[in-house]
């Protein structure tokens, strides 16, 4: 009696050393998985931040290019302010002036109507 309960208790000792060397790699594979996954976070991050970066100096740029734009669109206000309409059409007739010793080059710029 006492052997058979003794080798039924060494059984019961070895099924379960074998659920929880079970439960041991069950934990193991779910660690793996965890840590892969929390690999792809990190990389997903990685690559969020760098397309902030990204955004973040387009913006600076497109700042810059509308504040260049802006500069130029006063500079062609004034120098277009210098024309004005003669007639009752809305017509102006370019008349380009040139120093007859010079280059070809347009050296002033008149305007006179139709």
């Amino acid at each position: 009696m006492l052997v058979n309960k003794a080798g039924q208790s060494m059984d019961e000792v070895v099924t379960a050393i074998a659920r929880v060397s079970h439960i041991v790699s069950e934990i193991s594979l779910a660690s793996l998985e965890q840590s892969s996954g929390v690999t792809q976070i990190g990389q997903a991050i990685n690559q969020l931040d760098q397309t902030t970066q990204q955004n973040s100096a387009l913006v600076e740029e497109s700042a810059a290019a509308a504040q260049c734009l802006e500069y130029q669109a006063q500079q062609l206000v004034e120098v277009v302010s210098i024309f004005k309409l003669a007639n009752e059409q809305g017509r102006l007739t370019p008349v380009v002036t040139r120093y007859p010793s010079q280059s070809p080059k347009p050296l002033f710029l008149t305007v006179r109507p139709f």
